[in-house]
């Protein structure tokens, strides 16, 4: 089998793979403002901020597992095609948890405003 023939056959399965395990990614929590917003405001942004950390981990854990079982849904692969699979993995993986950073981080900042007005 020529290198286009497994590509094409990796390809393939990757897609079926994703489609039967389907992964949803969170969305994204609305951010309370910090200098506008009562103190259950921020307690509920916390709690939202909170669920939605604990959904991106199951997305992370989600995603984990698809992989694993799409690889060894395609036996054996050449070298070059475990690369760019462990790429393309490694991409999704890390954009996922830049997201999460981010939501950390505006929080953060929310938080700061709210006790600055607060004082």
């Amino acid at each position: 089998m020529n290198k286009i023939m497994k590509t094409a056959i990796s390809v393939d399965m990757l897609f079926v793979a994703q489609s039967a395990f389907a992964c949803d990614y969170p969305s994204r929590v609305d951010m309370p403002d910090g200098v506008t917003a009562s103190k259950e405001a921020m307690i509920a942004g916390q709690k939202a901020v909170k669920a939605y950390m604990a959904s991106m981990d199951e997305y992370l854990s989600c995603i984990e597992s698809e992989e694993a079982a799409a690889v060894v849904a395609l036996g054996e692969i050449d070298e070059d095609t475990k690369r760019q699979r462990e790429e393309m993995f490694n991409k999704k993986y890390n954009a996922a948890v830049e997201q999460m950073n981010l939501v950390a981080e505006e929080f953060n900042v929310q938080v700061r405003a709210y006790k600055d007005i607060n004082r």
